[in-house]
């Protein structure tokens, strides 16, 4: 639950977000809390691991590309931001002190009907069922389009990404 909390944080600062840094920063943490969310869901964290390492991998082309295009941008903190993070910080923190409760009920109810089924060959065949199937195809193709972009950006006859002046 908090993890889903921070990820929902972290998409709501990365609108408010103008530099390209923060905004990597941002994904970066994205990134590693969904990969904690889907390491926990399946108890086992080679999927989790693997996404880790392409978005890894993405986020470092992005880097190199960012850097070279506005290296020499200056980095500020906003005041408007600051609040609005702290103002979400307190309500998220209320909202789970409210329903820590709930959860802790919820959760003692279910453990003895879980211990019944095969854990381990029931997750296994989760992300290959057909909600999840969904979001593995999504990724390929994802994956596919920012390779060929990130080939047209870097064409050898263009020259280098930054031009000087």
């Amino acid at each position: 639950m908090i993890l889903i909390l921070m990820n929902l944080i972290l998409s709501i600062l990365f609108m408010f977000m103008n530099h390209p840094m923060t905004m990597g920063m941002i994904l970066l943490l994205q990134t590693i809390s969904v990969s904690l969310i889907t390491g926990n869901l399946v108890l086992n964290f080679w999927f989790s691991y693997i996404i880790f390492l392409i978005m890894v991998g993405g986020m470092l082309v992005l880097f190199i590309y960012m850097t070279s295009i506005a290296s020499n941008e200056m980095f500020y903190f906003s005041k408007n931001l600051i609040l609005i993070m702290l103002s979400m910080m307190i309500f998220t923190s209320c909202v789970l002190i409210m329903m820590d409760s709930y959860f802790l009920l919820s959760t003692q109810a279910l453990t003895g009907s879980e211990n019944s089924i095969n854990q381990f060959n029931f997750n296994l065949t989760k992300f290959f069922n057909y909600p999840s199937m969904i979001i593995i195809f999504f990724m390929i193709i994802y994956l596919f389009i920012t390779l060929i972009a990130v080939v047209k950006i870097t064409k050898i006859e263009y020259g280098p990404l930054r031009q000087h002046f």
